[in-house]
């Protein structure tokens, strides 16, 4: 457990871990964080250089090694970009994009057989589901079954998904002359648990509205979020 000694055991960066994950609980401006954390200042500058090294993002990575793949579940979620936080130029390099909701982001997800998060990226809230469902699976550990939702409703997703010697469970969409008459519903009704990750890492204010202006920023708030899931499965 390299990466927990290499922050948790430096007694400077104990509190400032804590700042970092009051923000994100808070979603309060990193000059309104509490003077206990040190100087605000100190700890964004540790949490952008942790964020520009991937170290929170290696964390889940570390995290969610232990996952149980059987079963995968894919989703996406839109979250609102806050005004402060799409002040920038190229917006869309930084995923945030334009739908009926204003500017905002998408969290593409994908969870195991226990609705646990093994893997995730961002893209603008405009990007459809499915333009992002053939990376979910192959950047998520092999799996006997993947279930999404209509919006994955792609002959080339299924395609690959069988190239992998794996079962799809992915409903047609109504207008579909093949119909759903081969669908396993039964199974189909657990995808509620990538919905219900997508609701826990919501409930931190900084995740479920995007205040950081880079991807890369954003993205380590979201990723210590889902490590967060995984940390009871580590406590014997």
């Amino acid at each position: 457990m390299y990466l927990t000694v290499r922050i948790y055991n430096k007694p400077e960066h104990r509190m400032t871990l804590e700042g970092i994950l009051y923000r994100m609980r808070t979603g309060i401006p990193w000059r309104d964080l509490p003077i206990e954390f040190g100087e605000w200042s100190a700890v964004f500058r540790r949490f952008n250089l942790w964020s520009k090294k991937g170290v929170l993002t290696e964390i889940f990575q570390f995290l969610s090694r232990i996952n149980d793949p059987q079963w995968l579940f894919i989703d996406g979620s839109i979250v609102k970009a806050h005004q402060d936080g799409t002040n920038i130029s190229a917006q869309a390099q930084q995923a945030i994009g334009k739908s009926r909701g204003g500017k905002s982001t998408k969290i593409h997800l994908a969870v195991d057989s226990g609705g646990l998060p093994v893997y995730f990226e961002l893209s603008g809230g405009q990007a459809h589901d499915v333009s992002h469902g053939q990376s979910l699976v192959e950047s998520s550990p092999y799996s006997e079954v993947v279930v999404a939702d209509k919006g994955y409703d792609s002959q080339a997703l299924r395609e690959l998904v069988s190239r992998r010697n794996a079962k799809h469970v992915i409903p047609r969409k109504g207008n579909s002359k093949t119909g759903n008459t081969d669908i396993d519903w039964a199974m189909y009704r657990y995808r509620h648990l990538v919905e219900n990750a997508f609701l826990k890492i919501k409930k931190y204010r900084a995740v479920a509205t995007r205040y950081d202006k880079l991807t890369r920023n954003y993205g380590s708030v979201v990723a210590l979020a889902f490590a967060l899931m995984w940390l009871p499965m580590w406590i014997d």
